[in-house]
């Protein structure tokens, strides 16, 4: 029984781990240039982002699978040059995380920047530094509360998942049943004990986060 809800709760922890890793990388740089440059596109981009935080997520796990799929527009190349199916592995659970969690860092993170006052930026630039310098040491630094709260969302919402990993990973024992898959798997064969056990770890797991993130948030404040 401790097997059935520890190996689940180290799947859960590396894909949301992973996830949440890429969506602070890419989340960053998304936020900044959503919060602080003008283009063309703009708008098409921000909803693109935005479109799996409002999609049901078999309808966002359907399009991974039409875009990852061995005939898929990145899942053939990628099977043609290395033999290589993403589907029904963690790593295409680690994508379908990020992708239902990247919105809520941005979304976050471009809020927090965009309440930076430009002032600060300016003076910056007058002292010589570079806009990535002023990005680094200036911008991110006064937006660390923002960027801090889009992690832990975008780590919960990794934790959570369901639906698209499911339709992309599916729920293969010991390698992609992540606690929420194992949940269900739990409740619909009446192993009732388990599913006690697999959630409450799960909401042990996110209160930590949790207390963990407001304590950063005050020492912070400090």
């Amino acid at each position: 029984m401790i097997e059935d809800a520890w190996i689940p709760l180290l799947i859960t922890l590396k894909v949301a781990g992973l996830s949440t890793i890429f969506v602070a990388i890419l989340g960053i740089v998304i936020s900044y240039l959503l919060a602080r440059r003008e283009f063309r596109g703009k708008w098409a981009a921000d909803t693109l982002v935005t479109l799996p935080l409002v999609l049901p997520p078999t309808v966002t796990g359907y399009l991974l699978v039409v875009l990852l799929g061995k005939n898929g527009i990145i899942g053939q190349p990628l099977f043609d040059l290395t033999g290589w199916a993403i589907l029904f592995t963690w790593q295409a659970a680690v994508i379908a995380a990020f992708v239902v969690s990247l919105p809520l860092m941005v979304k976050t993170t471009a809020a927090a920047i965009s309440g930076v006052d430009r002032e600060l930026e300016y003076a910056a630039y007058t002292l010589g530094h570079s806009e990535l310098e002023t990005m680094l040491f200036v911008t991110l630094p006064l937006a660390k509360k923002g960027i801090l709260a889009g992690l832990v969302l975008s780590f919960a919402r990794a934790v959570g998942e369901f639906g698209a990993t499911l339709m992309v990973a599916g729920n293969l024992p010991g390698q992609t049943n992540t606690m929420s898959l194992s949940i269900y798997t739990a409740f619909q064969s009446g192993n009732d004990t388990l599913a006690n056990i697999l959630v409450v770890t799960l909401v042990l797991v996110s209160l930590i986060a949790m207390g963990l993130t407001a304590k950063l948030i005050d020492r912070w404040s400090v």
